[in-house]
């Protein structure tokens, strides 16, 4: 079985509801189909709903930083409940001692930045809590910059000068910096600043689905430059050539693996799914259904050595580096 680390899920949104299990659900990932599909490591992402989402569900509203302490909560309350399944891991060295005892690591990541404030001591905060990675923006404008946008104006602004500051304070504390959702210009910003890899944690090649939330292959040749890595997303609209909401299948993410390959090189291949923050028609529906994807790379033609680069050791290789 060959194991595999998935960048980015939005499970820890089961938060919000009373009673949710991480051991075992009825949503896209849980302990038990990460440990049955042979899964090294999950990020599970602490996503900041937008304001009122809440109470249009029906919960009460609360602050981000209470619905922040609220989803790393769960996670570190459920991984005490199953210790034979998942354990907590932030380095590489930790995923390893995990892996070689038979658990999945879950380690503790932010999409969008927003909780930050503008406030330097807020990122040294979530670091002492255990993130390892975050995602600069989700889809709106924030402290740290802009977002994703058919907006060309919008798309082309770059970090705001607090983004810059987090970005190099990110740096210094060994945080991985995500650049999905970000705009272009906040790219190009990230790239200037970040010596070493960064990653897009769930996108996939605008060449062959041209939705804005895809990496261009200059953005790829220079994530490859750097030694980073991009998450191949099994959402069929970044799968897509129309950008279609339907028709994931495993042998359309292979191609984009393939395309990212011949582009940024194998080494900046990996996996981030966005299960539970995705829904559609997804032959890959869970983690469960993961290991579908390896033969699907192999008839795109690549090597047993190169499954396995793009399945764990090419996220591995970047989180010891940035992280330890």
């Amino acid at each position: 079985m060959i194991p595999y680390i998935d960048m980015h899920c939005d499970t820890l949104m089961g938060s919000a509801v009373p009673g949710f299990s991480l051991i075992r659900n009825d949503r896209q990932v849980d302990f038990e189909r990460l440990s049955r599909a042979g899964a090294m490591a999950q990020c599970f992402a602490v996503f900041l709903p937008q304001r009122g989402w809440f109470s249009a569900v029906g919960l009460a509203d609360v602050t981000d930083w209470e619905y922040i302490r609220r989803a790393s909560g769960l996670l570190a309350g459920e991984l005490e409940k199953a210790p034979e399944l998942a354990a907590p891991a932030r380095t590489a060295a930790g995923i390893g001692k995990n892996h070689r005892a038979g658990r999945v690591s879950a380690l503790l990541t932010m999409e969008d930045g927003r909780a930050l404030e503008g406030r330097i001591e807020n990122l040294d905060l979530l670091y002492g809590m255990g993130f390892c990675m975050i995602a600069l923006l989700w889809n709106h404008e924030n402290c740290l910059g802009f977002p994703n946008s058919e907006d060309p104006a919008v798309m082309a602004r770059g970090l705001k000068p607090f983004g810059k500051e987090a970005v190099q304070r990110m740096a210094e504390l060994g945080m991985l910096v995500d650049v999905s959702h970000l705009s272009e210009g906040g790219f190009r910003d990230v790239a200037e600043l970040v010596k070493g890899p960064f990653v897009a944690s769930h996108s996939n090649a605008r060449a062959l689905a041209p939705h804005r939330r895809n990496l261009t292959d200059g953005q790829l040749r220079v994530l490859g430059e750097h030694g980073g890595a991009a998450g191949l997303n099994f959402y069929a609209p970044f799968l897509q050539p129309d950008c279609s909401p339907q028709g994931s299948t495993a042998a359309l993410i292979a191609k984009h693996a393939r395309h990212m390959a011949n582009v940024g090189g194998v080494e900046c291949v990996a996996l981030g799914s966005d299960f539970d923050g995705i829904d559609g028609q997804l032959e890959i529906d869970s983690a469960e259904r993961v290991p579908l994807l390896w033969d699907a790379l192999r008839k795109e033609g690549f090597s047993e050595a190169d499954v396995e680069r793009i399945a764990w050791r090419n996220v591995l290789r970047v989180w010891k580096e940035v992280v330890g």
